[in-house]
């Protein structure tokens, strides 16, 4: 059997320095996706939340709304300041 060839020694740096190189691109890539996954799964999360918030709110406002039809919530864009007037005089 003959003797083991030598091995270049610059060859062998360089596979051990593109196989650290692809250790240190795959930790990094992997964090970053994780932090965008993360955003993402938050980002969903508070859109849920603001939606249940509204549709409570819509449930609120139809559930304690005046039996007259009057609006009196002045964020709404029904709200008419002249007929809230009145009803508010009407059954004061």
């Amino acid at each position: 059997m003959s003797a083991p060839a030598a091995v270049n020694p610059v060859r062998n740096v360089a596979r051990w320095s593109a196989l650290a190189a692809g250790l240190v691109y795959g930790y990094v890539h992997h964090n970053t996706l994780a932090a965008q996954e993360n955003k993402r799964a938050e980002q969903i999360k508070a859109e849920q939340r603001d939606r249940l918030i509204a549709k409570a709110k819509a449930e609120w406002v139809r559930m304690n709304s005046p039996t007259g039809g009057v609006v009196t919530d002045p964020d709404s864009p029904n709200f008419d300041l002249e007929k809230a007037l009145i009803h508010l005089s009407e059954t004061a």
